[in-house]
């Protein structure tokens, strides 16, 4: 019992001993790259916290574009629809689609259309450009592992696309978890995300890019 309390005791007084160094040089939560600070510094990025906008076509559209998977969710979910139309000059290819949103859609779609954007649903001067929406923002689930070498690292963590509206809910799975790698650097000022291309290290927009399904 008494030996217990005895590597106890100096255990405290190592940890005293190295939080009072850590003070006197300086240190900050930076200057140690752990899974929590990882973290932070991913989910609080400009980059990580972008939310991802959808672009709706409205007028006439390639069949293509009508077929298409996110389309045909709008059309399923009674938020568009689509009448035949000749194609235009540019427009391929045929049949082309006239695609008007639905009373439905105008009452779900028109709070969400993000009217910031320069030329937002305008094409041309015309009000049947594509009009963006923000659906879906990324949720960071966990840090997978951290890979030092000098003063990089690599960090591998784990997310997903949490919707922001029913858009999101009916075009992204949250289910599926996404498996990212991002390089980090440390500064004389601690360690920070890459943001930007570097040398050695993936920034995190290509890793987000780069991102693979895995499994819950």
């Amino acid at each position: 019992m008494r030996s217990t309390k005895a590597t106890k005791t100096l255990l405290l007084a190592v940890l005293l001993c190295l939080i009072l160094l850590c003070l006197c040089m300086g240190c900050s939560p930076r200057d140690f790259l752990t899974r929590r600070l990882a973290a932070d510094l991913i989910s609080t990025s400009d980059t990580f916290k972008a939310p991802q906008l959808f672009w709706l076509k409205t007028g006439i559209v390639s069949n293509q574009d009508f077929s298409s998977p996110d389309f045909v969710v709008l059309q399923r979910r009674g938020w568009i629809i689509g009448t035949e139309h000749k194609c235009p000059t540019g427009i391929e290819p045929p049949p082309c689609w006239d695609v008007l949103l639905t009373p439905l859609g105008v009452d779900m779609i028109r709070p969400l259309i993000t009217t910031a954007l320069p030329g937002n649903g305008r094409d041309n001067g015309r009000d049947n450009g594509p009009i963006g929406i923000q659906i879906v923002r990324r949720e960071l689930l966990s840090i997978a592992g951290i890979s030092k070498a000098g003063n990089f690292a690599d960090v591998e963590f784990i997310w997903r696309w949490a919707s922001i509206n029913q858009v999101g809910a009916a075009l992204y799975d949250s289910g599926v978890r996404y498996r990212s790698t991002v390089g980090f650097r440390d500064f004389d000022d601690g360690w920070h995300v890459v943001e930007q291309t570097a040398r050695s290290n993936q920034p995190l927009d290509e890793a987000l890019r780069n991102a693979e399904p895995t499994a819950p």
